[in-house]
């Protein structure tokens, strides 16, 4: 498999706070990989060490096969773009314009990419109107236009959709999706909208505490996201049993509750436990979701 980003033992630490603590993971070209961790879990330091925004204090990272400290980074970062914590974005300018002055930058001449870029994000009908009156999800967007100058086939985006509305967040989400699956560009994207995520990434990198605590792509997590049945009952440890006598598969949420990962009949269940003593209160569907999944992974990061 060809990976555009591989990371190990990535460290970064300011002063005495360690805001990477070994970071070790691989992004599959042609993924959108999504970067799952509670605020200040080291997202947006990771994205930044990456950019080359800031040196790390340890460990290696190589983009496209090339390490970082190489004489040849600076052409493979060309192949990168990135919008990290604020838009990049002139508020007196007009969206052209804007892009116009980011293709002077980067010594590129302006040509009709620019109108087709704008196309792309939704941005063509904007005229002269500044930028600093545009929507948030305007502005989101022209920062990703802006991201794209040069055709780059990487792009970092960090919170994307924070703080949009929730038509701004669908339009992000196919605008991404657009990107990667019509014009084959590579996405790291970090969300603390986990529901929003899960229907945009095709692999997941869950970080705690300046580390990647696991890799999944989107099929393993489907294993693991499984549909469950939600006891609850006046003795779980009852239950337990009962489960282990039927052969079910089952997980013990509290003394009172369990997850049961097979479908059965309430009636056969309610009398097997009355056999012994346990009164079975409710039994409901439910699925896990990547949210719950996170909260289970961090916590057993945390307590083992």
């Amino acid at each position: 498999m060809e990976y555009v980003l591989k990371t190990k033992d990535l460290t970064k630490i300011y002063r005495r706070a360690k805001a990477l603590s070994g970071v070790t993971m691989s992004i599959p070209k042609g993924s959108i990989y999504g970067l799952v961790g509670r605020n200040g879990a080291g997202k947006t330091t990771l994205m930044r060490v990456v950019c080359g925004l800031q040196s790390p204090s340890g460990g290696m990272y190589e983009l496209y096969g090339v390490k970082y400290i190489d004489r040849g980074i600076s052409k493979v970062r060309s192949r990168m773009g990135a919008v990290i914590e604020k838009p990049a974005i002139y508020p007196d300018l007009s969206a052209k314009a804007n892009l116009k002055a980011q293709y002077s930058m980067l010594g590129l001449p302006c040509d009709d990419s620019i109108d087709e870029l704008l196309e792309l994000v939704g941005l063509a009908d904007t005229g002269k109107k500044y930028a600093g009156k545009f929507s948030l999800g305007m502005k989101q967007r022209l920062g990703i236009a802006v991201a794209l100058a040069g055709s780059p086939d990487f792009l970092i985006l960090d919170e994307p959709t924070n703080g949009l509305d929730p038509e701004g967040i669908v339009e992000m989400r196919e605008l991404i999706l657009k990107l990667n699956r019509g014009n084959g560009i590579t996405v790291l994207i970090s969300s603390h909208i986990l529901d929003e995520l899960s229907k945009l990434a095709t692999n997941y990198g869950f970080m705690d505490r300046g580390k990647i605590v696991k890799e999944i792509s989107v099929e393993e997590l489907e294993q693991n996201v499984r549909k469950c049945m939600i006891a609850d009952v006046s003795n779980v440890r009852v239950l337990a049993a009962v489960l282990d006598e039927m052969n079910v598969k089952y997980e013990m949420i509290s003394e009172k509750r369990a997850k049961i990962f097979e479908k059965m009949s309430v009636t056969l269940l309610a009398e097997k436990l009355s056999q012994k003593g346990c009164e079975l209160i409710g039994l409901t569907e439910a699925d896990e979701s990547l949210e719950s999944f996170f909260i289970d992974l961090i916590g057993g990061a945390k307590n083992g």
